[in-house]
């Protein structure tokens, strides 16, 4: 990794509030279970919007101290401001240096207790509308900004002993679907990437977390041009999101009446799958 030395006060916690100690895990909790957020230290980067202001705005109100960097401010600059324990820092993830900056600046301030990637690109793509331009954005935001936060957090992370990486995937990543020909293979890559970095973070005392929501009304899924079923507020899906790291999960799905039905669909063989989609799209 490339990633510059840690600050120095990296290993500084809030007074009081003690590390999570990785031994209170009990079947079928992957993770420490998150409960307690009164003074824990949280990054959220990503959707200065739905889900991921939605989530800020929760974990606030249960008492985190809340870090929130996004590309644009739009309506969750304000809210920071008025907000005591909330900060806003601006940041484009596709920018390797700019991420390496704020994590210094974040990290310089104390320990980080979770760090959520939440950062999306969106737009519908079939094959005969193929757009290199579209698929490679897809990838830079929903994927390789990840890595860029990865490689700025993970050395403080493993050298803190504790803390949480939550991504933000989506279910849209769990097999092919119309329309998903530049958002699914990114988010697809976001999950088995949060697979991959839990079984290697075990031993370092970090937990891992990938989140998979259904629909949710955000500015993303506005653009879409069918029913989208079971359709949920951001507010609900960030209470989604919290019972999950309060369980100890590691894939936090939602809502379970949608996403059930998916993952049955994943198990059927491909010559079950194409035309059952196919029907049930009508694309």
């Amino acid at each position: 990794m490339n990633s510059p030395a840690l600050p120095s006060g990296v290993l500084a916690r809030v007074p009081g509030v003690p590390a999570p100690h990785h031994s209170r895990r009990r079947w079928p909790q992957l993770n420490v279970p998150l409960r307690d957020w009164v003074g824990r230290r949280v990054w959220r980067v990503g959707a200065s919007t739905g889900i991921g202001l939605a989530c800020a705005q929760a974990l606030h109100a249960a008492g985190a101290q809340v870090i929130i960097s996004a590309r644009k401010p739009q309506t969750v600059q304000d809210w920071a401001a008025r907000e005591e324990g909330v900060r806003w820092l601006a940041l484009d993830v596709t920018d390797a240096q700019a991420v390496r900056s704020a994590a210094q600046s974040v990290l310089a301030e104390g320990a980080l207790d979770l760090v959520i990637y939440c950062a999306g690109h969106y737009r519908a793509q079939r094959a005969a509308q193929w757009s290199l331009a579209e698929m490679l954005r897809h990838e830079q935001v929903n994927y390789t900004g990840a890595l860029h936060v990865l490689d700025a957090v993970l050395p403080a992370l493993i050298s803190q002993g504790q803390g949480h990486i939550s991504l933000v995937s989506s279910v849209a990543g769990w097999r092919g679907l119309p329309n998903g020909l530049a958002y699914g293979p990114t988010k697809a890559a976001l999950t088995h990437l949060g697979e991959s970095l839990y079984m290697d973070l075990q031993d370092h005392g970090v937990d891992v977390s990938v989140i998979h929501p259904g629909f949710v009304a955000t500015p993303l899924t506005a653009q879409n041009q069918f029913s989208m079923p079971a359709l949920m507020r951001p507010e609900a899906a960030a209470a989604a999101m919290l019972r999950g790291w309060a369980r100890g999960q590691f894939d936090i799905h939602f809502p379970k009446r949608f996403t059930g039905v998916l993952k049955l669909l994943r198990l059927l063989p491909y010559a079950v799958y194409f035309p059952l989609v196919r029907r049930m799209t009508g694309l």
